[in-house]
C-alpha cells in the first residue's frame, strides 16, 4: 500500500511504455483516459448513465489522498482540493493537465478509493483533447476474467487474470472486503497504486497493494482472512479493490449520495 514510490529506479530512467512480460492474453487496454498523479496512478471515470455535461471524476486510491491516509473508519466527503492530474492519450503521451475542484469521496475502510471532482466536464475534456472517460462497470467482476492494470504514473500496462476474491484483506490497521486477487503475471510496483483495473473495456476495480516481503498483515504485506477467520499470506501476490458499487452512490451531477438507494459504500 505504501509502495507508491518504492519501484524500480530503472523504470523511471527509461520512462517507456512497458507491457507485462507474461500476460494472460494480449493487452486490450490503452492509456487513453488514465492520469498520472504526483505519487500514484488514476483514471477519468464515468458511470454509464451520467451525462457528459457533469463534472468529470478522477479515481485513485484512498491512500493516495494528498492530505494523508484516511484513518480506519474514516470517510471523507466534499473536501476542497486543487490537485492536478496529467491526462494521457492512448499511447501514453500527456496531452493536458486536469485540475480537481474537490474530493467527492475518500476512504480506506472496506475499500481503498478516492474520487476527485474536476473543474472540467466530460464533454469539455472530449472536445478539447479527444479523450473519453473510462466507463465504471456496475457489475461484480468475474473470477478468471482477463484484466489490464493500467498505470499512468509509469506508463505501463500489466495484463493477467482475476485469480479470485478475498473475503477480507488486512494490511496494518486497515481491512478491505471482497478484494480482487491477481494471477502472478500482474507484478505491480510502487507508483501503480490507483491504476484502473480494466476488463471487457470497463473499469471493474482500482489497484492498491501487494505482499512485498512475505510478512503477515503488516503495512506493505497484506494477509488474507477467510470467513472462518483463517489467515493466509501470499508472498508477491497483488490486489485491487472492486468499484462496481460506486455508480449507485453518485448523483447525475457526480455528487456523492451515500444514502441513495442501492449505495453500499461506507458512510
Amino acid at each position: 500500500m505504501t509502495r507508491r514510490l518504492v519501484g524500480a529506479l530503472l523504470t523511471a530512467v527509461t520512462a517507456t511504455v512497458l507491457i507485462g512480460t507474461t500476460p494472460a492474453s494480449a493487452a486490450t487496454a490503452t492509456f487513453a483516459g488514465t492520469v498520472s498523479l504526483s505519487n500514484c496512478s488514476g483514471s477519468v471515470v464515468k458511470p454509464a448513465a451520467t451525462p457528459d455535461t457533469a463534472p468529470a471524476l478522477v479515481m485513485s486510491n484512498g491512500h493516495c489522498l494528498e492530505t494523508g491516509f484516511p484513518s480506519p473508519g474514516q470517510v471523507i466527503t466534499n473536501q476542497s482540493s486543487s490537485r492536478s492530474f496529467g491526462l494521457l492519450n492512448a499511447s501514453g503521451t500527456k496531452v493536458a493537465t486536469l485540475r480537481a475542484k474537490k474530493v467527492v469521496y475518500a476512504t480506506m475502510t472496506d475499500t481503498d478509493v478516492t474520487l476527485y471532482q474536476l473543474t472540467s466536464t466530460y464533454a469539455q475534456i472530449k472536445s478539447s483533447y479527444g479523450i473519453s472517460a473510462l466507463e465504471l462497470s456496475n457489475a461484480h467482476p468475474s473470477a478468471g476474467s482477463a484484466i489490464d492494470v493500467v498505470s499512468g504514473y509509469w506508463k505501463r500496462i500489466y495484463s493477467c487474470n482475476v485469480d479470485g476474491f478475498v473475503y477480507q484483506l488486512r494490511e496494518g490497521s486497515w481491512t478491505w472486503k471482497d478484494s480482487i486477487r491477481y494471477t502472478s503475471a500482474c507484478q505491480t510496483i510502487g507508483g501503480t497504486s490507483g491504476s484502473p483495473i480494466i476488463s471487457g473495456g470497463k473499469v471493474v476495480g482500482v489497484n492498491n497493494t501487494g505482499n512485498e516481503d512475505g510478512a503477515r498483515c503488516t503495512e506493505n504485506n497484506p494477509c488474507e482472512v477467510d470467513s472462518a477467520g483463517n489467515v493466509t499470506v501470499h508472498y508477491k501476490t497483488n490486489y485491487g479493490q472492486e468499484t462496481y458499487g460506486i455508480p449507485a452512490c453518485l448523483t447525475p451531477a457526480n455528487e456523492i449520495a451515500l444514502t441513495q438507494t442501492g449505495c453500499t459504500l461506507p458512510r
